[in-house]
């Protein structure tokens, strides 16, 4: 199958069947492509809607998860249950436009990887969205250094064989083209899409999910700047703790030089600084193991590549 649409629902019994009509007229009239619906543990009418759908079209496809995980989960269900060599994502609330996927479709075949949308015009409250999601792409973009205007945008098209190599959780849907350069040297490209305001229903997100996001990026961060040296990132950690053991072997000659030799053998210091050299000792090690990791991996990962290199070759 050449197209996937890959569309995350919750709790939008409203928007499927607008939805779904509005894909049907944005894609040709043929059976080269599917649009996949992932209900997210809905408590209203939207998997009753979206069944009618899939058996009223045969390229509609209902795939159920058995509670609410979130967007990054429901799009990594829909990334596995797709068929298509080309993937599209987009918001099931018709703010995106599907009449917009040709336009990444057209761009993903000038040789990218991942085409991301960004929102022109964009239809949202400013303070409790706009102004957070300007200052959050600004953010991303500084410490993951893949310069994205509109992260939050899920209307992006990609590969199949990027796909392949990603494995989103947490709320890692909003780093998508930051992990996809980390991790696989992804070539990226941006387009302008179309942004409509909410007809049906509420938000889902809101700045409740600030903290949740920091965390992710500073995962984000740490796989960028240490995934092809992990011993330098252990060792800054075990060089730490070899400091702090020293600090306290100083204390603990301080403390034989100046207190009485009774109280001098109560003394903690030198069984604090054993426990310190002993956490830098075990942090190498850590580091040395994922070292020998990391080899192994691009070893299976060169033997994986070296028949498609001979294919191109010849």
């Amino acid at each position: 199958m050449e197209l996937s649409v890959v569309v995350p629902l919750f709790n939008e019994e409203d928007s499927v069947e607008p939805l779904v009509q509005a894909v049907r007229m944005a894609l040709p009239q043929t059976d080269d492509w599917e649009l996949v619906l992932v209900d997210d543990g809905s408590s209203d009418a939207t998997v009753e809607i979206a069944m009618r759908s899939a058996r009223a079209d045969a390229r509609v496809r209902l795939v159920r998860l058995a509670r609410n995980y979130g967007q990054t989960p429901a799009m990594q269900a829909g990334f596995d249950q797709a068929r298509g060599r080309v993937i599209v994502t987009m918001d099931g609330d018709l703010q995106n436009d599907p009449a917009d996927i040709p336009n990444l479709l057209a761009k993903l075949e000038e040789g990218y990887d991942l085409v991301t949308g960004y929102r022109l015009r964009r239809q949202d409250k400013l303070i409790t969205r706009k102004l957070p999601s300007w200052i959050a792409n600004r953010i991303i973009a500084g410490i993951t250094g893949v310069k994205i205007r509109d992260n939050g945008c899920s209307l992006k098209a990609y590969r199949r064989e990027l796909l392949d190599r990603l494995h989103l959780y947490s709320d890692m849907h909003r780093f998508i083209p930051a992990v996809a350069a980390a991790t696989a040297g992804a070539r990226i490209a941006e387009i302008p899409v179309r942004h409509h305001p909410r007809r049906h229903g509420v938000s889902k997100y809101g700045l409740s999910r600030v903290a949740k996001v920091l965390a992710d990026l500073l995962t984000i961060k740490m796989i960028r700047s240490f995934r092809e040296r992990p011993l330098a990132l252990f060792a800054v950690f075990a060089l730490g703790a070899a400091v702090l053991g020293a600090f306290f072997v100083v204390a603990s000659l301080v403390a034989v030089a100046t207190f009485q030799p009774s109280k001098a053998n109560a003394i903690v210091f030198p069984g604090v600084a054993l426990l310190w050299f002993g956490l830098s000792f075990y942090l190498l090690m850590l580091g040395l193991i994922g070292e020998v990791a990391l080899r192994e991996y691009r070893e299976s990962d060169m033997k994986q590549l070296l028949p498609v290199v001979r294919e191109e070759k010849w």
